[in-house]
């Protein structure tokens, strides 16, 4: 099970000192979402329940062949993104800078192992509005749309 809360970002603190990886992925399917990811030199098949905050997630190893293979059979673009790894309270904040089509959007997640402690989350400053109802934000609805 997946909890997580999304996060446009108003004050984008400094990067350098965190790490990242780099992320291209593409959806095989929108409905159930089916992504194939590829995350520096792993390579993964997801499939997502439906649901915005909550939601079932099983993942899969790829081969790398695999994956290239399946790209081609993708919806829409792929999404790519390198994705900061920040620290924040008990929390991991999940910061993803786009690239490609997407190029200019900011936006945070952080998971929760409970939907409590998601409701009584309290973000940090430089964060923006939260866009978890919001289904534009969802990476599987942003393969051909511009949030």
């Amino acid at each position: 099970m997946e909890i997580e809360k999304k996060f446009l970002i108003k004050d984008l603190p400094d990067l350098s000192k965190y790490e990242y990886i780099d992320i291209e992925q593409g959806y095989l399917s929108t409905n159930p979402v089916i992504r194939i990811r590829k995350k520096n030199d792993k390579y993964v098949l997801t499939y997502k329940g439906s649901g915005l905050m909550v939601r079932e997630e099983i993942e899969a190893a790829l081969t790398k062949e695999a994956y290239y293979h399946l790209l081609e059979k993708i919806d829409g673009r792929p999404i790519t993104k390198r994705r900061y790894l920040i620290p924040y309270e008990s929390y991991t904040i999940e910061l993803d800078v786009f690239s490609g089509h997407k190029e200019g959007l900011i936006m945070a997640e952080v998971e929760f192992p409970t939907v409590e402690e998601a409701d009584s989350f309290t973000p940090p400053a430089w964060f923006g509005k939260e866009v978890t109802e919001d289904s534009r934000y969802h990476n599987s609805n942003m393969i051909m749309e511009n949030p």
